[in-house]
């Protein structure tokens, strides 16, 4: 249940990017009466909160927006089904995620990678392949969200992270921004000689950015892809072997006190490290993408600030997790509601939703403009260099398990002890003793 919380935790934080804060009660406004059998309905199943259906437009959040063009164009009627931590109690947002869909409660849902992988292997979800706007998506999209040779699930954005770096403090001690690992630790040497006791700015959910730069860079960019993600689903590779260069380096940073692992430990994202970067004294945080595009993080700063990829033997690596909608196979309006996903992901919709929340589209024809201060992590996506966070085609969930393998080993575990952890998951996952 550890990994379920936390996904849940990281989902919440995924999602200000582009849904509407978790929290409330379902609006009985938003439930259609049963007499009204000639009205067509979809219901859906996210974290996000709907007041009124009837809003006008501009009270809208993005995803609301393109909602309200299905809405109009199939002359359907979203239902929203939300969830709460106070009406589920202990029980996180993925337990509810799939019993609901196990049980055909919802027709449309919003699911994390390892739900999303969990549904796809027993058969819960429908194959979008065959949808109109499918053919506009990113190779990306397909890689992450296919399980069986189906393609199940189809976010709105593409969330990235990467280092969000001082450039004033880099300039003022005469260091180019790093590439490599190797360029990373010296950047963090000549910091803390010159007075800057923690380079890094750390929390307890996102260090396995570093991990995956590393383990992935060459799996993702070395045009092996299928061969490698086979490899290690049949056992014959050892998710070990990838992961352990990057909880080498990690320990090298905490060994050298480039990062207090005991603040991180207990550190939530951004709150912790967000006043110190902000402040000129921490010169590296890491963040995702909307984090840039919002004031209440680091959209407004008093230095120049450049969002760059994670060090790896490929240079600056972005890392890409991904959430997406998925369509109940057997649920009671299905086809209605693939009909209002593929508005939701035509290309005119992901237009407006990328430019109301300026972030990377699924689609490889919607491009949006980004704040200058995201040009060197958008240039490197573009140019199709990035490693994925979490992969509904491989055996072994990614980003949680290696978040929680992560705080382990800020708690003093040994890489040896975290590899043996990967090992365990990966002979679960191949029904192993």
């Amino acid at each position: 249940m550890r990994r379920h919380r936390w996904i849940f935790a990281c989902l919440a934080m995924l999602a200000a990017l582009s849904l509407a804060s978790c929290g409330g009660h379902e609006n009985p406004k938003n439930l259609i009466t049963q007499d009204k059998e000639e009205e067509r309905v979809v219901n859906l199943f996210s974290p996000m909160e709907k007041i009124d259906p009837n809003a006008e437009n501009v009270a809208r959040t993005a995803s609301d927006l393109t909602v309200a063009m299905a809405e109009e164009a199939l002359d359907i009627t979203m239902v929203y089904r939300t969830y709460t931590a106070e009406d589920y109690q202990d029980r996180t947002y993925d337990d509810i995620c799939l019993d609901r869909a196990r049980n055909n409660m919802d027709d449309l849902y919003l699911l994390n990678s390892d739900t999303i992988m969990a549904l796809g292997e027993e058969g819960k979800l429908m194959d979008l392949s065959g949808l109109d706007s499918a053919k506009n998506l990113r190779e990306i999209i397909r890689t992450a969200n296919t399980v069986n040779g189906k393609l199940v699930a189809i976010p709105q954005e593409v969330v990235a992270y990467g280092l969000f770096v001082n450039v004033d403090l880099f300039n003022r001690y005469g260091l180019a921004l790093p590439e490599t690992p190797e360029e990373f630790l010296e950047c963090c040497r000549v910091f803390q000689e010159n007075g800057i006791e923690t380079p890094i700015g750390a929390n307890r959910w996102w260090l396995e950015t570093f991990v995956f730069a590393q383990a992935y860079a060459d799996l993702y960019n070395g045009g092996n892809t299928e061969a490698e993600i086979a490899a290690l689903n049949s056992g014959e590779a050892r998710y070990s072997d990838y992961m352990r260069p990057g909880f080498v380096f990690l320990q090298t940073l905490i060994d050298r006190g480039y990062i207090d692992a005991e603040t991180a430990a207990v550190s939530e994202a951004i709150e912790a490290e967000g006043p110190d970067f902000l402040a000129g004294k921490t010169p590296i945080v890491m963040a995702y993408w909307g984090a840039a595009n919002t004031e209440t993080a680091y959209g407004k700063t008093d230095f120049e600030m450049q969002v760059i990829g994670f060090p790896s033997s490929r240079g600056q690596m972005p890392v890409m997790p991904m959430t997406g909608l998925a369509v109940g196979a057997e649920a009671e309006h299905r086809e209605d509601a693939a009909r209002v996903l593929d508005i939701m992901i035509s290309d005119e919709a992901l237009q407006v939703y990328s430019e109301t929340n300026r972030v990377i589209s699924p689609s490889k024809n919607v491009n949006v403009d980004c704040v200058p201060a995201l040009q060197p992590l958008n240039a490197r996506i573009e140019e199709g260099v990035y490693v994925l966070g979490s992969n509904a085609g491989m055996n072994v969930e990614q980003w949680g398990n290696t978040c929680l393998i992560v705080r382990e080993l800020l708690g003093g575990a040994s890489v040896d002890e975290c590899m043996a952890a990967f090992d365990a998951l990966q002979d679960a996952a191949l029904g192993r003793p």
